[in-house]
């Protein structure tokens, strides 16, 4: 992912180590200097997101990584950028929480990205990888969109994406800016003084703020929209997971399938925007749903949200840092299609929220 985003000409750097992202540091460390290109280790991520803050101002092409709890040192930074409306990149590769928590893989941030974790009416567009190659792809197209939009995009990879091996492609080099935006900050000697701030005194001038991050999120919505669809033209039972979660979701899946059982996968990409009323379709002719996270059951409301009640949504779930297994997810799969699950009848079935947290969980 570092890589991938040298490659794709970003300019600066700045972050701070913390598991399971540090590598991506050590890389740009290594790398950014050997190419003349800036890199700083901050004295914490407060300070390095503020660093980011500064250095998007100039319009150039900048980013930062952490892990879970560094994010959440970094939101108030967050918040700022987006409210100045610049492009900024932050990937985040995410550990099991709450709290300090553990280095091993979760998708526990979803609520934290996602949503926006940041104070105000902000919309991030929010890119989910599931192997290595999506990871590099996705960290070359988050740039474009940052700039497009002059917003916020969060690369969100679970610890497992953050550190698996396997074969991938890289693309070309780019070439390095050498034209920036006619808003950045890069010295005023024949022009006016061009002001960046997130601040707006009177009210009714942040208003005309937030309704401009709103309609330039409705834009978005149209048009940047990514999802992966797998057997889905039959499906009687519509599996959802992202990530690591999708991944070992699409083993299960073509297990079931060679079990006779008519089973497909939707595999989100953007989790924001998220394909809402794709599911909601999918929901129309499906006897069941099926969402696989590895946290409590985040995407899941988005899920239940969109379905609006057409089908029942049954949710399985590791926390902790704890991948699911293939087998764990087939086995909800084969239990799901032994069930007759009608689609009219009793509507507190169909609202219902089965629950199943892992092999020593709740049920």
């Amino acid at each position: 992912m570092a890589e991938a985003a040298i490659r794709a000409g970003v300019e600066a750097y700045f972050g701070y180590p913390i598991t399971p992202q540090t590598e991506l540091l050590e890389w740009m460390a290594a790398r950014m200097p050997e190419l003349g290109r800036t890199f700083l280790q901050a004295e914490s991520e407060v300070a390095a997101i503020n660093m980011v803050y500064g250095a998007a101002c100039t319009g150039a092409r900048v980013m930062s990584s952490s892990s879970s709890p560094g994010v959440s040192l970094m939101m108030e930074g967050l918040s700022y950028i987006a409210g100045t409306e610049l492009p900024v990149v932050l990937v985040d590769v995410v550990r099991g929480g709450p709290g300090l928590g553990n280095i091993a893989p979760s998708q526990g941030d979803y609520y934290q990205i996602v949503k926006g974790g940041g104070h105000g009416d902000y919309f991030p567009i929010v890119l989910a990888p599931s192997n290595v190659q999506e990871a590099i792809d996705l960290m070359v197209l988050s740039f474009d969109l940052a700039e497009k939009y002059r917003s916020l995009v969060f690369v969100m990879a679970d610890g497992n994406v953050g550190q698996i091996m396997e074969p991938a492609e890289l693309p070309p080099f780019q070439p390095l800016k050498t034209q920036y935006p006619d808003w950045a900050v890069r010295g005023a000697e024949n022009r006016e003084k061009h002001i960046l701030s997130s601040i707006y005194i009177k009210p009714e001038d942040e208003e005309v703020t937030n309704y401009r991050l709103l309609e330039r999120w409705h834009e978005i919505e149209s048009n940047e929209l990514r999802y992966k669809e797998y057997f889905l033209d039959d499906a009687e039972i519509v599996v959802i997971g992202f990530g690591t979660a999708g991944r070992v979701a699409f083993s299960a899946v073509r297990a079931a399938r060679a079990q006779g059982i008519r089973v497909g996968l939707l595999r989100p990409i953007t989790l924001r925007p998220f394909p809402s009323a794709q599911i909601a379709e999918l929901s129309k002719t499906a006897k069941a749903l099926l969402v696989v996270e590895m946290n409590s059951g985040q995407m899941l409301d988005d899920v239940q949200l969109a379905v609006a009640g057409h089908a029942p949504v049954d949710f399985y779930g590791r926390m902790g840092g704890m991948v699911p297994y293939q087998d764990e997810i087939l086995a909800e799969i084969v239990r799901m299609a032994g069930e007759d699950i009608p689609l009219e009848g009793d509507p507190r079935r169909r609202w219902a929220q089965r629950v199943n947290y892992g092999r020593n969980g709740i049920k």
